[in-house]
């Protein structure tokens, strides 16, 4: 299995496997989109609401806020949650503002990359994401015509598929919805725990940091 961890590659690269992997899933919150959890805390307190990373920590989120993530709570409830929780005279549009001030840009450079993938591989994204964030992240992949969609054979978000990251069964949900071999299957991603469940289902990993620009260090040709 090959597992590149935080960018440490020591003098393998994936070239070697070039002909073993046809797969590639993206992470996309931190691998493709740049992201700042702070800018979501601070947009809250200028609206008056204290919040700490229970709202934005993937692993120590409030359970009624995870059922967001995973598609068992629709868009109205979760504005009635935070409601509840923290500010009841916050409006739909001002959570979902705050909510949405952590997502920043995709740089054109990986949107380009990914381009140049289409055609040796065949790419898909997989996410931690809600319906909120997803319909206002969904805008940065416009770029030169193109849509999300367009970058991706599917797109697999856990509010959809109702399995989050990293359960190993949003990664076995994902390899039989889209018929793909484990063995054969490049995942990337900025968290190690995610990699670490891949791993056991015998994906191989590349675990950058996030928001990096990984391009190099990946090292995928044809």
């Amino acid at each position: 299995m090959v597992s590149f961890i935080g960018g440490f590659i020591v003098l393998l690269h994936l070239t070697i496997y070039a002909a073993m992997i046809k797969n590639i899933i993206f992470d996309w919150g931190g691998v493709l989109i740049h992201l700042d959890k702070r800018r979501c805390t601070e947009a809250f307190r200028k609206l008056g609401v204290e919040v700490s990373d229970e709202l934005t920590n993937p692993y120590g989120q409030r359970a009624d806020l995870m059922d967001f993530e995973k598609g068992l709570m629709t868009v109205d409830e979760f504005h009635h949650t935070v409601r509840r929780i923290y500010a009841p005279e916050l409006t739909d549009a001002q959570i979902d503002g705050a909510w949405n001030a952590l997502l920043l840009d995709i740089p054109t450079y990986k949107l380009d990359f990914l381009l140049s993938l289409k055609g040796r591989y065949r790419l898909f994204l997989l996410s931690n994401t809600n319906a909120v964030h997803w319909e206002e992240g969904r805008k940065r992949f416009d770029y030169k015509g193109h849509r999300a969609e367009d970058y991706f054979e599917r797109i697999f978000l856990s509010h959809e598929i109702h399995e989050l990251k990293p359960s190993p069964e949003a990664f076995r949900k994902v390899m039989q919805l889209a018929n793909i071999k484990s063995e054969e299957t490049l995942f990337i991603d900025d968290l190690i725990t995610s990699c670490q469940a891949a791993e056991t289902l015998g994906i191989h990993t590349y675990c950058p940091p996030a928001n990096a620009d990984w391009r190099e260090e990946l090292q995928i040709e044809s």
